[in-house]
C-alpha cells in the first residue's frame, strides 16, 4: 500500500504536519491515535496533536508563499491541479480502502468519495483558463470597462471526518486555482485521508507554502479563525462551531465561509413509485450510516400509502448487513466514534420519551463481529410529529423519522418547519407537485425522484437559514469564496471624464 516518503514517516506510522512544504513534527512532540471505527483494536496511526504555535508557522509559511503563486498565470496554476486529479485516480482504491479503515463507511462509498475529489479537482482546475470577468460598455466616450476576480490571500480550511477528501478539494481546488495559499486543519478523526490529498498536491508540484495541513484540536482552529493574517476561513461541521468560528472571524471582518447542519425530508406522495422512493429512502437515510448533513432523516408519507410505505421500509430496513466497510457484502458500517454513538443512543431515547414508535432497530451492535466498533441497528420511528425532537435535530446517525401527511401543501410546511434548509425531495408523478415543491421548499438543494443526497460537483452546493452563511462550495458558486471583484476602467480619451455628469456628448 502506497505511504508517503520514510524520511517524513517512520515505520511505526507516526505521521506528520505539512508546513512550507516540509513533513514535520508538532512544536509540542504530542500525539493522538487514529483508530479504526469498526474495530478499534486496529491502530491507524499516530497524528500531531498541534498547538497554536504550529498554526502560526503555517499561516506565516502560506503568507509567504501567497506574493509568489498569485502570480503565477493562472493556467499554469491549473496544470499543477490537472496532474493531482490524475494522480488521485491512479491511487483511487488504495486511498479508498485507508478511508474506509479510518471513517468506516462501505468501499463503495468511499470510493465515491475520492471520485468526488478527482471530480472536482478536474472540474475547477479548468477555470485556470477561464476565471471570467465582466467587459461592459462605458456610459463615456473612449473608456473601457471591466470586472476581474483576484485571489484574497491565505485560506484557512477546516474540514470534517465524514467526506474526508471530497470536502478538502471542495475547499482547496478553488482557492488554489484563484491564487489563494490554505492552511488545512482536518478532523482529528480522518486525518490519513487529508493527509493523502495533501501528499498528492505537493507531488504534483504545488510550490512549498502554499498548501499547509496541521493535525490537531480546538487551538489550531482558535488560532486559524482568530490570526489577523488568514484572510477566508471555510468551515464545514455543526452549526454550534460554526457559530464560534463565526464569532472569531467577525472582529477580524474576515470572509467566513460556513457549512453546517441539515435535518433533511423526503416527501412520498400517494401517486409516487413506491419501489423507488424505498429505495431513496433506504439510501438517503442509511447511507453513510447516516453521517451525512445531507442524509434523509425524515420521511414524509401521504396518509393513503403511508402504512403500505413503512412496512416495506422496516423489512428493508431490517435486512441491511451492518459491518466492516471493507467487507463487499456491509451494506452500512459504524458511527465514527464513540462520542457520535452515544449521541445517536441517545436521540433513540428521546424519540421514546416523546412517545414515537420504533419500528426496526433502536439499539446498538456489540457481539461478534460488531464487539469491538461503534456500531448501531439501523432504526426507524412512526408516529411521529412535526414538534418532536427527533423530527427537528440533527442526530447524525442511522435514524429516520416518519411523519405522515394529508397532502402536498402539508408536507412542504413539514419539510420547511426546522431550523435547516440544506435538501430536500419529493417523490411523484405529477409534475405540477414536483413544480410546487421546488418552488417553495427552502432549501439549497431540491430532487425529484430521488433522494436527499446525491450531489454532483459542477452544481452549487449548500443550504439556507441555520445550514449556512450564504456562499456556496462547489460550481462556480466557489470561486465567490476564494476570490473578491475588482472592477476597472480604462480612459483612453485624454481628458477629465466624469461619469454621470459628462454624458451629455454622443
Amino acid at each position: 500500500m502506497w505511504r508517503p516518503d520514510l524520511t517524513a514517516y517512520d515505520l511505526q506510522m507516526t505521521y506528520s504536519n505539512f508546513v512550507d512544504g516540509k513533513w514535520v513534527q508538532s512544536a509540542s512532540g504530542a500525539t493522538f491515535e487514529n483508530r479504526n471505527p469498526a474495530n478499534t483494536n486496529d491502530l491507524i496511526g499516530l497524528f500531531p496533536d498541534s498547538t497554536t504555535r504550529d498554526a502560526e508557522l503555517a499561516i506565516a509559511a502560506a503568507k509567504r508563499a501567497f506574493e509568489s503563486w498569485r502570480l503565477a498565470p493562472a493556467p499554469k496554476r491549473a496544470e499543477i491541479l490537472f496532474k493531482a486529479a490524475q494522480l488521485i485516480a491512479a491511487r483511487k482504491e488504495e486511498f479508498a480502502r485507508d478511508m474506509t479503515r479510518e471513517m468506516g463507511k462501505v468501499i463503495e462509498e468511499t470510493r465515491g468519495d475520492v471520485q468526488e475529489a478527482i471530480d472536482m479537482t478536474y472540474f475547477l482546475a479548468a477555470e485556470g483558463r477561464r476565471l471570467h470577468g465582466q467587459t461592459a460598455p462605458s456610459e463615456l466616450r473612449d473608456k473601457f470597462a471591466m470586472s476581474i476576480r483576484q485571489p484574497i490571500g491565505v485560506c484557512a480550511m477546516i474540514t470534517p471526518w465524514n467526506f474526508p477528501m471530497a470536502i478538502p478539494s471542495w475547499k482547496i481546488i478553488p482557492a488554489l486555482v484563484c491564487g489563494n495559499t490554505v492552511v488545512l486543519k482536518p478532523s482529528e478523526l480522518t486525518p490519513l485521508s487529508a493527509m493523502h490529498f495533501v501528499k498528492v498536491l505537493e507531488q504534483a508540484g504545488v510550490p512549498a507554502g502554499v498548501v499547509n495541513m496541521v493535525t490537531g484540536g480546538p487551538p489550531v482552529g482558535e488560532a486559524l479563525t482568530t490570526h489577523p493574517d488568514v484572510a477566508v476561513v471555510s468551515f464545514t461541521g455543526s452549526t454550534a462551531v460554526g457559530k464560534l468560528v463565526n464569532q472569531n472571524a467577525a472582529p477580524f471582518f474576515k470572509k467566513v465561509h460556513l457549512e453546517m447542519g441539515g435535518k433533511n425530508a423526503i416527501m412520498v406522495m400517494d401517486d409516487a413509485s413506491l419501489d423507488l422512493a424505498l429505495e431513496g429512502c433506504l439510501w438517503g437515510g442509511f447511507g453513510t450510516s447516516g453521517q451525512r448533513c445531507t442524509a434523509a432523516s425524515r420521511v414524509i408519507v401521504h396518509e393513503q400509502v403511508h402504512d403500505r410505505f413503512v412496512e416495506q421500509f422496516v423489512q428493508r430496513a431490517k435486512s441491511l448487513r451492518v459491518g466492516n466497510g471493507l467487507d463487499t457484502a456491509t451494506q452500512m458500517g459504524p458511527s465514527i466514534s464513540e462520542k457520535q454513538l452515544q449521541k445517536v443512543m441517545s436521540y433513540v431515547e428521546i424519540g421514546k420519551q416523546e412517545g414515537a414508535t420504533i419500528a426496526c432497530g433502536g439499539k446498538r451492535l456489540t457481539s461478534g463481529a460488531h464487539a469491538n466498533g461503534f456500531f448501531h441497528e439501523p432504526t426507524i420511528f412512526t408516529g411521529v410529529t412535526r414538534t418532536m425532537r427527533i423530527a427537528r435535530e440533527e442526530i447524525f446517525g442511522p435514524v429516520v423519522s416518519v411523519i405522515k401527511c394529508r397532502s402536498v401543501d402539508e408536507a412542504v410546511s413539514i419539510a420547511n418547519d426546522v431550523v435547516y434548509g440544506l435538501s430536500c425531495s419529493i417523490y411523484t408523478q405529477d409534475i405540477n407537485r414536483a413544480f410546487k415543491a421546488m418552488r417553495d421548499v427552502y432549501t439549497g438543494i431540491f430532487y425529484v425522484n430521488a433522494p436527499t443526497i446525491g450531489a454532483e460537483v459542477h452544481l452549487p452546493f449548500g443550504g439556507t437559514k441555520a445550514t449556512g452563511n450564504g456562499h456556496r462550495e462547489a460550481g462556480l458558486a466557489a470561486l465567490d469564496v476564494f476570490s473578491e471583484w475588482k472592477s476597472i476602467y480604462v480612459d483612453f480619451s485624454g481628458k477629465l471624464q466624469r461619469a454621470q455628469i459628462d454624458t451629455e456628448n454622443l
